[in-house]
């Protein structure tokens, strides 16, 4: 068991399954030292977390759990594509999007849930450069989607 999975277990976490492509797309893609993760949305235990829009059917604070739900499924993502995780040297950007009302502008509040849980799990490796965009819709109806770069020793 690698040091992030005995973290998450003290956290009370569970590391999914890697998720699979939604579509014709491959979930990950590396090149050189960086793995490119497809976006993830917040399934937990194959069936969708949070559903519906931020500010119609959802809050901010359970966006912020959407996005806490995706940040694990891109943890197991990550796994998935380099097969351990004391190859993760860090998380270099996300792109997180919120399906949200229109005129909603608290996009990065809902985010935070991704960002607060790699930074807790993963330290100064959880820092991140990101974008948190309000959008109209997501696939499945999901309330929050996470794509992530990651850098990874070979």
């Amino acid at each position: 068991m690698s040091l992030i999975e005995e973290k998450l277990e003290e956290m009370g976490l569970t590391l999914p399954e890697p998720p699979s492509p939604g579509g014709n797309y491959v979930p990950h893609k590396k090149v050189g030292n960086l793995v490119y993760l497809a976006g993830v949305i917040c399934i937990q235990n194959g069936v969708l977390s949070h559903e519906g829009q931020v500010g119609s059917d959802q809050t901010i604070e359970s966006g912020y759990e959407a996005a806490k739900v995706c940040a694990l499924n891109a943890l197991a993502a990550i796994k998935g594509a380099v097969g351990d995780f004391d190859k993760l040297r860090e998380i270099v950007y996300m792109s997180g999007y919120v399906n949200a009302v229109s005129g909603f502008d608290s996009s990065p509040l809902v985010i935070n849930g991704a960002s607060d849980l790699f930074i807790e799990l993963l330290g100064e490796k959880g820092m991140h450069a990101r974008a948190a965009v309000a959008v109209a819709g997501l696939p499945k109806n999901a309330t929050v989607e996470i794509q992530l770069v990651v850098h990874v020793d070979d």
